[in-house]
């Protein structure tokens, strides 16, 4: 973990680059602005109302989640959770909450703990779940002074999702490099009926282009030590000619016949019963769908592979980092019924329920969880995590541009021009 920790520690000393992962959807609760608490303080004298919001979507996540919170406000009769749920509009309303210094008591900080919400947050460095924190997330959500900014109910290994069913059929071995991955979609569409997409993408929600190309620029231009351009990115020299390659290789998927014909408009919704239906061979996307698919359709195996290798030599690599996490704001007036909380999240059982219910594995090694990619997490242990790119090396505002680009070449673009709309946009924001 060397090699990652190394280039967090760049990236979290220079100056900030927030970028964004937003939608504008919104399928949550009511809201509560901030943390004023409706006007109730505590200091565990008293009652005491704890404002959360979380970015939490799945009904199998939140149904978990709201267990616990009602066994603690059972357990601690003294201490309410209004739990919020804001869905696509999360960051919108985050973004508003933090420009007036007013941020719930508890809040989700969605992959950006140190970088975006740093100077928000309490420290948790001495709660007693830290002991527990797997190594692996040290690097992410606790700095160089020991300041713990975050606690992680889960860690997010993302990779490419497959049905198992079809790549046997086809006699098809995971791949494990970008080029074996198109052989792959190619060996599906060539031998198939054309009922079954090699590589299926909702591209009408584009936040799923978006996560496509941030998986694939950590292949490209960071894990590979001869084409590791990790300096240029944090210092602003970087040559966006480079991203051409991606973007060639994104649009000779479309042309030739490696994609849903309708990427630009199918909507994530349809991921599952896609898979469930035997109808994609792959897809971007973790989470749920595998669990998901399996429920609709038993004979359903949904398996995982990491990010492959785009240079020759590289390893492929698991992109992750922080999922969903709960921060206690720094100006909280209830930190101390907050913290209580975390700790009873922490509590082991409550741990491996959260984890089990996300499919993810936990952030804390003494927490066992039967997850749904458990084997091919076992599988592939000896792969680095390496942190989301955009996290990392691009400015705020980037991951909506990725999703831009990414719809606009497929649409009649060119790879010429999606890479100068990086370029300009990651010129602008840097300067913002």
């Amino acid at each position: 973990m060397k090699k990652v920790l190394a280039k967090l520690t760049v990236g979290f000393g220079a100056v900030a680059m927030l970028a964004a992962c937003g939608g504008n959807n919104d399928n949550g609760n009511d809201v509560n602005n901030g943390n004023n608490n409706n006007g109730e303080t505590s200091s565990g004298d008293g009652d005491a109302n704890v404002v959360l919001y979380s970015t939490m979507q799945s009904d199998g996540e939140r149904g978990a989640f709201e267990e616990i919170v009602a066994d603690f406000e059972s357990e601690n009769p003294g201490i309410t959770i209004e739990a919020n749920f804001p869905g696509g509009s999360y960051e919108d309303q985050l973004r508003v909450m933090m420009a007036a210094d007013d941020l719930p008591d508890l809040f989700d900080t969605h992959g950006w703990s140190q970088l975006r919400y740093g100077d928000y947050t309490e420290d948790l460095a001495d709660m007693d779940w830290v002991e527990n924190l797997d190594p692996a997330m040290e690097q992410i959500i606790m700095d160089d002074e020991g300041k713990v900014y975050t606690y992680p109910l889960n860690q997010a290994q993302d990779g490419i999702t497959y049905n198992v069913a079809i790549l046997e059929e086809h006699g098809i071995e995971p791949p494990t490099t970008w080029d074996d991955f198109v052989a792959a979609l190619e060996t599906i569409r060539d031998e198939g009926d054309g009922t079954v997409t090699p590589l299926w993408i909702g591209g009408g929600d584009n936040w799923t282009l978006a996560q496509m190309v941030d998986q694939m620029l950590t292949p490209a231009f960071i894990t590979d030590d001869n084409n590791d351009y990790s300096e240029e990115l944090l210092d602003g020299s970087f040559d966006w000619s480079n991203y051409e390659w991606l973007a060639e290789e994104i649009l000779a998927l479309k042309e030739n016949d490696l994609l849903n014909q309708d990427v630009l408009t199918a909507q994530f919704a349809q991921a599952t019963e896609i898979m469930a239906n035997n109808q994609a061979a792959f897809m971007f996307i973790v989470g749920s769908i595998g669990p998901d698919a399996t429920e609709m359709n038993p004979d359903t195996q949904v398996g995982l592979l990491p990010t492959p290798a785009v240079h020759e030599g590289d390893d492929p690599s698991w992109i992750g980092g922080e999922r969903f996490t709960f921060s206690v704001a720094e100006n909280s007036e209830v930190k101390d019924e907050a913290k209580q909380f975390i700790e009873f999240l922490a509590q082991e059982e409550n741990a491996q329920k959260m984890a089990e219910a996300t499919n993810l594995s936990s952030a804390l090694v003494n927490v066992e969880a039967d997850t749904y990619y458990a084997e091919y997490y076992d599988r592939y242990s000896d792969l680095e995590i390496e942190p989301y790119f955009d996290r990392v090396y691009l400015p705020s505002g980037m991951w909506d541009v990725m999703a831009n680009t990414t719809a606009e070449l497929l649409a009649g673009g060119t790879p010429e021009q999606a890479a100068n709309e990086m370029e300009s946009e990651y010129h602008r924001l840097r300067d913002q």
